[in-house]
């Protein structure tokens, strides 16, 4: 699907209705950007999925029109889906610092970096592509190297502000450019893209200087190891856990892939400043004593395979929780991920642990990375758009966001909440949404991409919910006696061993079948397969009230 001459047109391809997965597009008559290439997490539903990226079917239709990928920040809503989408459509990939050392280790992981085509740029770039120019600003948030970008286009200018906040004292003293937001918004903004997260909380959120204060406070207080879980990515979190162990003389041990992957990216980038002889190896922390050591680990989000999960059922192998011990959890569990944080604080306690966990209002020990109301309106009062549309969040904080746009005098009909897909069309200043492009879901098996359908998805929750039910039967090719069997393997269903008078009526049934057939000459092997399964499964429902996945495999010798 092409797009009219002169015409701009945004949609979002991911990150709409949704927490995650972002990607949005910016396209004016012949010229595509893109913005973001995010992924994330499947839901309990999706068995055996390791990751969901953004369905790019549009751009791998106009690919010949794709100028650039342009990246607001290194978060994995952002950046997770780069590997997977450029595996089937190369594009050159603009990025700040930090966030280009991070899509380079996910690139070189997945063997890609070779083939790649990266651009380093800063707040004070300028970049042409095709009838399109990005400037770009510097904005907060909880990871360094942040940017709002705005596309100056023959139709007008729009922005996309990435996600932000306005933190007046930042930690690594990287201050939001407001007088360029102000700039952009006196010389005139068209759309504003503005994201939603935090639409709902008012006021400001607090800045991530606080959190240090609470840290360094904590470790004065431990009198033992002390173990902090919060996102890897969070830079800012991280430098602030080194400066407290350096003002409390512990030495720091890293547990959890992404944890060491991202010390080492922004070390080797100067976004941590941290002394060599700080940093210990896991093995090396029972050589200390534990007033001397602090443990930084993933899993702050209740992840089953991540490092706090492990130490917290005293799964891990070099590491231990003991009574006495403080751990931290600086983070607040995002919608969906309590019940698993609740399980593991529960075990933390029962290894008597102190710990430190809850709302980060609360405990001190976490502020949020994106806007509240009062920030949102702020960036909506620079900016002054003729057409909004909020971004980057589920629909209650986009429609939170719209009444927080016209509390602040942007025009109702010019507010468009979107679904992927959604298209806004703007020609000659008036801005219409009338048509849908296809989006969707791409699902990340292993090295799958997008070959796990709803077929396969159904399967895995037919097996996980009843089982499987193998029957395997061998018949002579010359008369078509059965030679042997049935054999009927369970797995999931029942227990062979206590059930055997259920699986002998299983293999008469399946002789019955075999028979009947034979004297009816049927030759052909579905036939067979589909009586066989029929005949069992309506047995197995009475008897039982379970559907198992029944498998009859029929050796012709």
């Amino acid at each position: 699907m092409s797009i009219k001459e002169t015409m701009l047109s945004i949609v979002a391809l991911g990150g709409v209705n949704e927490i995650g997965k972002n990607m949005y597009v910016v396209q004016y008559a012949d010229d595509i950007v893109v913005i973001d290439c995010g992924s994330k997490f499947p839901d309990e539903s999706l068995l055996g999925i390791d990751v969901i990226v953004p369905d790019i079917s549009f751009l791998l239709e106009n690919q010949d029109k794709v100028r650039a990928l342009v990246v607001t920040h290194g978060h994995e809503d952002h950046i997770g889906g780069i590997p997977y989408i450029l595996k089937q459509m190369n594009m050159p990939i603009y990025a700040t610092g930090l966030t280009l050392g991070l899509i380079e280790g996910k690139l070189r992981e997945h063997g890609l970096l070779r083939d790649s085509e990266l651009h380093h740029i800063n707040s004070d770039s300028e970049i042409d592509l095709g009838s399109m120019t990005l400037s770009f600003f510097s904005t907060n948030h909880s990871i360094p190297d942040c940017l709002g970008i705005a596309f100056h286009t023959p139709e007008g200018t729009v922005v996309h502000t990435g996600d932000f906040k306005f933190d007046l004292t930042p930690v690594n003293e990287q201050y939001a450019d407001i007088h360029k937001m102000a700039d952009l918004g006196k010389n005139g903004v068209l759309a504003l893209l503005s994201e939603s997260t935090n639409a709902e909380r008012p006021g400001f959120t607090p800045s991530e200087r606080l959190v240090g204060e609470h840290i360094e406070e904590a470790f004065i207080k431990a009198t033992q190891k002390i173990f902090i879980s919060t996102f890897a990515s969070n830079v800012h979190r991280l430098q602030q856990v080194i400066d407290a162990a350096v003002k409390t003389n512990r030495k720091i041990a890293l547990l959890g892939r992404s944890m060491v992957n991202v010390v080492s990216i922004a070390s080797s980038l100067g976004y941590l400043k941290m002394a060599e002889e700080m940093l210990i190896e896991a093995t090396e922390v029972n050589k200390y004593e534990p007033h001397r050591i602090v443990v930084l680990c993933t899993g702050s989000q209740g992840e089953p395979m991540a490092a706090l999960s492990r130490l917290a059922s005293s799964n891990h192998r070099q590491v231990e929780v003991l009574r006495g011990d403080t751990v931290i959890l600086a983070a607040t569990p995002i919608p969906g991920n309590e019940r698993n944080v609740a399980r593991i604080v529960d075990n933390l306690f029962e290894l008597g642990a102190k710990v430190i966990y809850g709302s980060g209002t609360v405990t001190g020990m976490h502020v949020s990375g994106h806007a509240s109301q009062d920030e949102l309106k702020l960036m909506l009062t620079l900016m002054k758009p003729k057409y909004f549309i909020p971004i980057h969040g589920e629909f209650r904080m986009m429609h939170q966001h719209r009444l927080l746009a016209e509390a602040v005098g942007v025009e109702s009909d010019n507010i468009f909440i979107l679904k992927n897909g959604d298209v806004v069309d703007i020609q000659n200043q008036v801005a219409s949404q009338s048509r849908k492009i296809p989006t969707g879901n791409t699902l990340v098996d292993g090295l799958g991409i997008g070959d796990v359908g709803n077929v396969v998805l159904r399967d895995r929750k037919h097996l996980s919910e009843d089982g499987i039910l193998i029957v395997v039967i061998t018949l002579s090719k010359a008369d078509g006696k059965i030679l042997s069997g049935p054999d009927t393997i369970s797995r999931g269903f029942v227990y062979v061993r206590e059930s055997e008078g259920l699986i002998e009526e299983v293999n008469r049934i399946t002789v019955t079948e075999v028979q009947k057939l034979l004297e009816e000459n049927v030759s052909q092997w579905n036939v067979y397969k589909q009586s066989i399964k029929e005949s069992i499964g309506r047995f197995l429902f009475a008897k039982t009230k379970r559907r198992p996945m029944i498998l009859p495999i029929i050796i012709q010798i």
